[in-house]
């Protein structure tokens, strides 16, 4: 599937900024096999002092920006076309739950894709009982990891209610986990927390996701979001498989990743620091279109 990709972030302050530095994560990956990104661009309103890019240690492309003082408003534009390709085979090539161990052991690569970076506890991923405790009664009859991520996925999606003015960004997974409502953030951290807990090394994936209008009613421009799921290391000979508990589903052709990380913070779209006085306000909107 061909997708024409436009996101646009806009932060709007009360007083006028101090200087500022920041780093956006916002460009679809180029990911073989997977995506292929034909076209990307960042368009920064108003322009900043300094822009430099660079590939953080997961490989995930990053822009560099530094910001003059006397901001009342900044706006980030991303546009792109990335052809996606099918979602990943059903067949179930994972090792078992009790083989997984003996795999991971032969796994001495440090680099960005060893599953070893994402089994432990994470900054805003810790392990939790109550969490664990969930994990392994709704994995309970699995016999394969890729078994244990569907079971786990589709056991979360039933005891979470999606409720986007339930968290925020910074909301500890404990919170929404006992709250029993969140957003994607929320549902995908939480079921990393659990695959770890069980020894399932998993990655947080940042990304988009393409959703359709009700049958009967146009499509709306800017209903399309930014979204996250889940990346589970299955085996030696499966390897990676991802899943978006959200939705209840493997991942398919409606999503376009944009990076993989530890958690939410890895790839968060827009971090750094502005010096700010009086209040502050944002607000993005996604739209994604396909050509063929």
């Amino acid at each position: 599937m061909l997708y024409r990709l436009r996101l646009s972030i806009r932060y709007d302050f009360a007083r006028p900024t101090g200087a500022g530095r920041q780093l956006l994560r916002i460009s679809p990956a180029d990911l073989p096999g997977m995506q292929e990104v034909q076209q990307t661009s960042i368009a920064i309103t108003p322009p900043p002092s300094e822009r430099s890019g660079f590939i953080d240690f997961f490989g995930n492309e990053v822009t560099q920006l530094a910001l003059p003082a006397g901001l009342t408003q900044i706006r980030f534009d991303m546009t792109g076309r990335v052809l996606r390709h099918a979602g990943e085979s059903e067949l179930d090539l994972s090792a078992t739950l009790d083989g997984l161990p003996a795999d991971l052991d032969d796994i001495t690569d440090l680099g960005p894709q060893s599953p070893r970076h994402f089994l432990r506890a994470s900054p805003r991923i810790p392990l939790l009982e109550p969490i664990a405790v969930f994990a392994r009664t709704a994995c309970g009859d699995a016999s394969t990891v890729r078994e244990a991520v569907e079971c786990l996925g589709r056991s979360l999606h039933s005891h979470m209610r999606f409720d986007a003015r339930a968290t925020e960004v910074d909301t500890p997974i404990a919170q929404a986990f006992a709250g029993r409502h969140g957003v994607c953030q929320d549902f995908s951290q939480i079921m990393i927390s659990g695959l770890r807990s069980l020894g399932i090394p998993a990655a947080y994936v940042s990304g988009f996701l393409r959703t359709a209008p009700p049958p009967g009613k146009p499509r709306l421009e800017g209903a399309d979001a930014m979204h996250a799921w889940v990346r589970a290391w299955t085996g030696a000979e499966a390897g990676w498989c991802e899943y978006d508990p959200t939705n209840a589903c493997f991942v398919a052709a409606n999503h376009v990743t944009i990076g993989y990380g530890r958690d939410y913070g890895d790839v968060a779209p827009v971090t750094g620091s502005m010096r700010v006085a009086g209040s502050q306000s944002g607000s993005h909107s996604v739209d994604i279109v396909a050509e063929d």
